[in-house]
């Protein structure tokens, strides 16, 4: 699990399929309200407080988005509320309000563009050419939008060797990050950046 700051009331975190199963819970699981999910909510606001300082006042609401065999992307927002609860029902009590999507969007971070390089070598041999690639805050980001040439799991797996799975939206990077080949970024990559 991965935490992120994003506001003063509002944290990010990562959770890959892997923790979810380390809790006894799949994907399918986070649609339902059970114990289980309420009780990963809880651990993961308690975790965001002791590791960011993330303090919840009231209620939150919870935004998932699962991501395709990467993990959840969890956005919490704290909602400032004016009223107090009962002291006695305080630490047991968080009000949620829970928002799920799925994005099937294939979009990784890389921390170098070397990382990138490499990809595009391995990406090459099996057949894809796709990809639009992008910078955004000292990172690079490849979003691969056609069907991939291999199964999605062992596409994602190549992926994974180089670099993790985006917890931001391919939407805000393209908006605030800088497209650095639109199109074909794959096949522009061996292109121009020949294997030595």
């Amino acid at each position: 699990m991965r935490l992120e700051r994003l506001t003063h009331n509002k944290i990010k975190i990562f959770l890959t399929f892997d923790d979810l199963m380390d809790r006894g819970l799949t994907k399918d699981d986070l649609w339902k309200d059970t114990f289980k999910v309420q009780q990963l909510f809880r651990d993961m606001i308690e975790e965001a407080s002791e590791e960011l300082g993330f303090e919840v006042n009231g209620s939150i609401a919870v935004e998932v988005y699962s991501l395709p065999a990467q993990g959840m992307v969890v956005i919490v927002t704290s909602e400032d509320q004016d009223f107090d609860i009962d002291e006695e029902f305080a630490d047991d009590y968080i009000e949620m309000q829970v928002t799920l999507d799925e994005s099937e969007d294939i979009f990784y971070e890389f921390q170098t563009f070397e990382d990138v390089i490499q990809l595009a070598h391995r990406l090459y041999t099996i057949g894809c050419v796709d990809g639009t690639l992008y910078s955004y805050n000292g990172r690079f980001y490849l979003y691969v939008s056609e069907e991939p040439p291999i199964a999605t799991d062992d596409f994602i797996a190549i992926l994974a060797e180089f670099g993790s799975s985006a917890t931001i939206t391919v939407h805000r990077v393209a908006e605030y990050g800088k497209k650095l080949i639109d199109e074909r970024a794959v096949e522009q990559l061996v292109r121009y950046f020949p294997a030595r």
